[in-house]
């Protein structure tokens, strides 16, 4: 399928970082976008839903693909029992909901729905493909439990198992002020490997996955090993600011909580991109450095 044979699509959570991203692209390549939204809606091209535990199925009927991105942002501190729930509420119910309408439609469209590198955790037994086992932790678990929710909509379900997003309102957030306030440095040991994807790619991915048609799990994640240091070195020198600061595991896990430092800073895998590798797409930054050159204006 070419980007020019897509009409119409439906996203969910559109208001957020790669939501929007995807919107923007979708529409410049000619694609008639309708955005679910949880208020009053404001413009022609949105459709009210979440008011009740069903949605319509006659919303999504005609649409190629719906695509859900819908979450509430891991990287708030800290994840208290509330918060949790809400990470978990905020996957979970938009994402059975859709299933549910997707499943009673005699053609259902494909459902694409966000799920995270999270889902692998922390793993040494080398580089980690879409076929490799759930890890253990808390956002392993959560990732079990929203992949699982997707797979309500029925057999045509592509999950993406997306790696941190190289963005000033992604991974770069708290990154960038602590960087610049010269306060950056090894984050426990800095060996681990960190997954991570620049912003232009994770959009285009998203497309790629719609226009192939794609299923199962996606891993999107830059195809270059990178290390916590590799990572926090090259932001510095963006910044020309130093990076000599160390914060040792047992401090990270005492400021923010155990399962926070070990899901978000400690993890270590990685993971490679085999699904889009596979099916032909190209990376327009698979280097760290240019992917941070290109977000971040140099100092």
């Amino acid at each position: 399928m070419t980007a020019s044979s897509l009409t119409r699509v439906i996203v969910a959570g559109s208001s957020g970082l790669l939501g929007q991203g995807v919107v923007d692209d979708l529409r410049a390549a000619g694609v008639e976008v309708t955005r679910l939204v949880r208020r009053a809606p404001s413009a022609a091209d949105e459709t009210r839903w979440l008011d009740a535990p069903h949605l319509d199925p006659a919303v999504l009927r005609g649409a190629d693909a719906v695509v859900n991105l819908c979450g509430a942002s891991v990287g708030r501190i800290p994840w208290t029992p509330a918060y949790r729930r809400r990470l978990h509420s905020s996957r979970l119910t938009p994402t059975r909901v859709l299933a549910r309408a997707i499943s009673q439609l005699d053609e259902p469209p494909l459902l694409v729905s966000a799920s995270a590198a999270g889902w692998y955790g922390s793993s040494s037994d080398g580089p980690v493909t879409e076929d490799a086992p759930r890890g253990s932790g808390f956002l392993a678990d959560l990732c079990g439990a929203w992949e699982q929710a997707a797979h309500g909509a029925g057999p045509r379900v592509a999950l993406l198992r997306t790696a941190p997003v190289v963005h000033p309102d992604g991974v770069l957030r708290p990154l960038i002020p602590l960087t610049r306030a010269g306060l950056a440095g090894p984050l426990g040991s800095g060996r681990q490997v960190w997954a991570w994807i620049s912003f232009e790619d994770a959009i285009a991915a998203i497309r790629h996955v719609l226009e192939h048609r794609l299923t199962g799990p996606v891993n999107l994640a830059a195809p270059v090993a990178t290390t916590a240091n590799d990572f926090g070195r090259a932001l510095a020198r963006r910044l020309r600011r130093p990076f000599a600061l160390p914060a040792p595991a047992w401090a990270l896990r005492a400021a923010l909580g155990r399962d926070f430092a070990d899901d978000m800073l400690l993890v270590d895998a990685d993971i490679v991109p085999r699904a889009l590798q596979s099916t032909g797409f190209s990376f327009a930054h698979p280097a760290l450095e240019d992917a941070i050159a290109a977000v971040v204006p140099e100092r």
